[in-house]
């Protein structure tokens, strides 16, 4: 990873799982509709004063890419979405 950059895709984790479903809903609020799957299939971080996750999400019958903010003391929020994207979509900065 470089200095100020997101790190290699790493495969989901539950501890990472876990900070996404913190923000399903307000990932259903900006694709509108409610969500039956929310899977975590891979994710990449930054550094910042706190970490941003860059996320691949699978949704059913789609993906979205969720950048999520956790600060120092561990809120989490979410920042924003793309929607929609396929399983074969990179996670870039946005």
């Amino acid at each position: 990873m470089m200095c100020g950059g997101t790190s290699e895709p790493k495969p989901a984790t539950e501890e990472v799982q876990a900070i996404m479903d913190n923000i399903k809903e307000a990932v259903e609020e900006k694709v509108g509709s409610s969500l039956s799957k929310f899977e975590l299939i891979s994710y990449k971080t930054q550094v910042v004063a706190g970490t941003n996750f860059f996320a691949k999400i699978d949704l059913g019958d789609s993906h979205v890419h969720a950048r999520v903010y956790r600060n120092l003391s561990g809120e989490v929020s979410l920042h924003s979405v793309q929607h929609p994207k396929g399983l074969e979509d990179e996670i870039e900065y946005f």
